[in-house]
């Protein structure tokens, strides 16, 4: 795929986009002969609609979108959708000119054979899957001929999660252009009622408000948004869409308080159960917190401002403590104490004190947390007790065996207790916490990094401040049920609500006894009784509102869910039969999940089919990792690695490197994109670029500049040493555009450029390629390569200089850092709002990144790695302002004071 290409799915995030790009231009010349390109037509858009139908909280979205090619020659549309993480897709198809191609869902293996034989035969291919926060993201682009029509159509189903009391529908509406007919509907029937139906959205203004249509009977509730073209304008004469952001309907039903709401269709039951009028139960509760070097900065003050607001909220029956650790453990008390108004404000104090330290012992943090909550355990403390895990890394001091971690956790806590693990950013090990988690009766959940990582972890607090019943079990006594979900639950909080789903022995079976047992506060919690079949017209009358039989593919829906958590945990025995199981489940409802993919077919203009592939990643895959058993997307990619709310890396690794006028550049092979950025500063300065204080590798680099500057002009700098260091082995090394200076324990030795040369060290080994490059590569551990660039001798104003490159960052720990060692493990940014920037022949974009807005330029850097002499052109997002947003802090602070400084 072109670069061209690549930047276009880079710098779209919209919920449903279509856009289209001429594949003709016309030359416009004026009377001075100057040419000019101009795009022939955009697409008309001529309807968009969401219809979204919700039956006793499973929800089916259809999202469909109609355009009409205006144009003289044929163009290309863009059609992307951003919907909720926890859906499966079910139904992707294309209809142009009366011909409809409907999409597959395969097993993975026989969709990836497609897809490379697709690449293999010259097709183009690519990999849809993009995730964000709440959303992730379909995307596929289709060629029309002048004067067609194309339909895009795409369905996707999930199981609305009740949490704090309310159950979510979100819709992002960002098509960018005005729609001639737009509209979306949603209806929510409940058969025990509704409580209360609240809609709000980012982009609802004064002005729109009025057309945000809501309707609320007993059991029903209609959503209607359906504005003109005039009412979608942002000005009367303006062309630019008030519709950009994201519609909320949140809503909640009549819980039943005794048994709860159990539906029998067709032969399949579902129970909700969700209880709000117990008494609370008081709890145990340790925060681990981590304090490693990685931590520094901002997600720092965010935890501190989190815990902050936690504390102040523990009900004054509970029982806490505070657990921080790096390499080292410390307790703000070796006991529980009582959340009284006294002890919660002596903790607060404590929690003021908690700084970012060094690195990262999950296992001792959390065992210590383990024997805290043990050891204190009587009848004076209540039995729901629980460990709060927030980590930002991997483990990299103590025990590091993540699979003994596991086991120690597993073994210590013996399921006396719920571990619930909270990520923070994209460094951390999410499959570690992930299995952590559910091996111990918790979950886990990803903390993103933006401004409002504070709320997000006061937000899971209080999903879990209110324990209501511990050991709740789900009974279905005799033998009327079959293929069971999940019905044991080690803890029920305030405002969820338990499911549970099956199958009736008997088709005609109309009857059968259901118990629910659990232990709440003082007395045992006991109900019980007989549960009848309804007919189906008397359970729903309005069949407008209903999608099939919507309880079996509830229950298939949540079958899936449950058996791919339980593969992450079990035994490698019975992953494989697990694995089988949901696969044949996702195959048999259409559903595209984490062991299926959707083949879709592209109609193309030569009558030939194109195959791309849509994936579900998983909220592992999500993340960026150092594994090596990675599927590397090739560059025909036509999914783009853009989000609703981030840029999310996969397993890639990444590579940064620095060579030219500084020019530094920070490659992202996931979205086959990189960043870049200059430093101006004047010669002899020395930049710390790599500082991990966990591996004990230091490498600086000082600044030259040219021989001498034409008058007028700006002063070209470039490196010219760089000195390394490992702490650890005792190596210290020089290397200047001179002569290569090496000291191992004692031992050194000198090189110069003008041959060829090999040496084997103790804990080094170096490579010289005459007058070329230098390859360092540290014992079991990363390999820089140095380039020398040769400058003719006579050149009045220009002399040798070096470029850096790792090429091994990912071996590097969670706790790296420097000018580039801060990006080894990936960067999160959004780009979007393409505009023409001052250079006409480059165009400037807006990036979100670190909690900043930046405008970037696109540009090109070189990468020297295969041709020293000419290097290879880098497409890249250009931070201007010596990197100013997004590194940490300002490129000054990176300034040491010498070659060998490791402080």
């Amino acid at each position: 795929m072109s670069a061209v290409k690549i930047m276009l799915w880079m710098y779209v995030c919209i919920c449903v986009i279509l856009t289209a790009k001429a594949q003709d231009t016309m030359t416009i010349r004026d009377q001075n002969n100057y040419s000019a390109k101009q795009s022939l037509s955009r697409i008309e858009v001529q309807s968009m609609r969401v219809d979204c139908k919700v039956a006793s909280r499973f929800a089916h979205t259809v999202m469909t979108t109609k355009a009409l090619n205006t144009a003289n020659a044929s163009q290309e549309v863009f059609f992307e959708v951003d919907l909720p993480k926890t859906a499966f897709i079910t139904n992707f198809s294309i209809e142009i000119e009366g011909r409809i191609y409907v999409s597959e869902v395969k097993e993975k293996e026989q969709a990836r054979q497609r897809y490379e034989s697709a690449v293999s035969s010259g097709q183009t291919a690519g990999l849809v899957k993009a995730s964000g926060r709440n959303m992730e993201k379909f995307s596929v682009s289709v060629n029309i001929a002048a004067q067609s029509r194309v339909t895009f159509t795409l369905t996707y189903e999930e199981l609305l999660q009740r949490r704090l009391g309310s159950y979510e529908i979100m819709i992002g509406v960002r098509p960018k252009q005005l729609v001639q007919n737009f509209e979306i509907v949603v209806d929510i029937y409940e058969p025990y009622g509704i409580a209360f139906v609240d809609v709000n959205g980012t982009f609802i203004t004064n002005e729109l408000l009025p057309l945000v249509k809501k309707t609320v009977t007993d059991k029903k509730a209609h959503v209607y948004f359906s504005p003109t073209l005039d009412q979608q304008k942002t000005c009367s004469d303006c062309v630019e869409t008030l519709i950009d952001g994201d519609l909320f309907i949140r809503y909640d039903v009549n819980h039943p308080q005794d048994i709860g709401e159990i539906q029998i269709i067709n032969g399949y039951f579902v129970h909700f159960f969700a209880p709000d009028d117990l008494p609370q139960m008081p709890k145990n509760v340790v925060f681990v917190i981590d304090r490693s070097g990685s931590m520094e900065g901002e997600k720092m003050k965010q935890t501190r401002e989190a815990l902050m607001t936690i504390l102040s909220e523990l009900h004054e029956d509970d029982y806490f403590g505070l657990v921080t650790f790096d390499n080292k453990i410390e307790l703000w008390r070796p006991f529980l104490s009582k959340a009284t108004p006294e002890n919660v404000t002596e903790a607060k104090e404590f929690v003021k004190t908690i700084q970012a330290r060094d690195m990262t012992d999950i296992n001792e943090g959390i065992l210590s947390a383990v024997d805290m909550l043990i050891s204190e355990k009587s009848h004076s403390f209540p039995d729901m007790s629980m460990i709060i895990l927030l980590t930002d890394g991997r483990p990299s001091s103590g025990q590091q065996d993540l699979s003994k971690i596991q086991e120690n956790v597993q073994n210590a806590i013996n399921g006396s207790m719920s571990l619930f693990c909270l990520g923070f950013g994209y460094d951390v090990d999410y499959s570690l916490l992930d299995t952590l988690a559910k091996q111990n009766d918790g979950l886990a959940r990803r903390v993103y990094e933006a401004s409002d990582a504070a709320l997000q972890l006061q937000g899971f607090y209080d999903e879990v401040a209110s324990p209501l019943l511990l050991e709740v079990n789900l009974n279905y006594p005799g033998n009327a049920v079959t293929d069971l979900t999940q019905s044991h639950f080690r803890q029920f909080f305030k405002g969820s609500e338990i499911v549970v789903a099956g199958r009736l022995q008997e088709l005609e079976t109309n009857i059968f006894q259901t118990e629910v047992s659990a232990n709440g506060l003082g007395d045992q919690f006991v109900v019980e009784g007989l549960v009848m079949a309804e007919e189906w017209d008397s359970v729903f009358p309005d069949q407008e509102y209903i999608f099939g039989d919507f309880t079996e593919r509830l229950w298939a829906y949540l079958t899936i869910q449950q058996l791919l958590d339980e593969r992450e945990k079990c035994s490698a025995e019975d992953k494989e039969n697990i694995t089988a199981q949901a696969l044949d489940l996702s195959l048999r409802y259409n559903f595209v999940t984490p062991v299926t993919s959707m083949v879709v077919t592209k109609p193309e203009t030569k009558d030939e089919d194109e195959k791309l592939i849509a994936d579900k990643l998983t909220e592992d895959q999500r993340e960026d990792t150092t594994e090596h058993d990675i599927d590397y997307d090739p560059p025909q990619m036509v999914g783009s690695a853009v989000l609703g709310q981030a840029v999310i890396p996969q397993k890639l690794y990444f590579s940064s490197f620095v060579d030219g006028d500084p020019h530094f550049i920070i490659e992202l092979p996931d979205q086959k994109d990189a960043l870049c950025f200059n430093i101006d500063h004047k010669p002899g300065t020395i930049f710390n670029l790599v500082r991990d204080p966990t591996t004990g590798i230091v490498v600086n680099g000082q600044i030259i500049g040219d021989k001498k500057v034409i008058p007028g002009s700006k002063m070209h700098t470039y490196f010219g040493s760089f000195g390394i260091v490992h702490e650890k082995f005792g190596i210290r090394l020089m290397v200047s555009t001179k002569e290569i200076l090496v000291s191992e324990r004692g031992k050194q030795a000198k090189f110069s450029w003008t041959n060829n040369k090999t040496l084997e060290g103790l804990h080094m080994d170096l490579q010289v390629i005459k007058d070329r490059s230098l390859t360092v590569t540290l014992r079991n551990s990363v390999k820089f390569l140095i380039i020398l660039h040769k400058i003719w001798e006579m050149h009045p104003y220009h002399q040798d200089y070096l470029g850096f490159y790792t090429l091994d960052s990912h071996l590097f720990s969670s706790s790296v850092h420097g000018l580039l060692g801060q990006f080894y493990h990936g960067v999160n940014f959004e780009v979007s709002d393409l505009f023409p920037g001052k250079d006409p022949d480059k165009q400037d974009a807006h990036m979100f990144v670190k909690g900043n807005k930046l405008t970037v330029t696109r540009g090109w850097k070189r990468d020297f790695r295969q041709d020293v002499k000419n290097g290879e052109n880098v497409p890249c997002w250009f931070i201007h302002n010596n990197g100013t947003g997004l590194l940490d802090g300002v490129h000054t602070d990176y300034i040491v004071s010498g070659l060998f400084k490791t402080i």
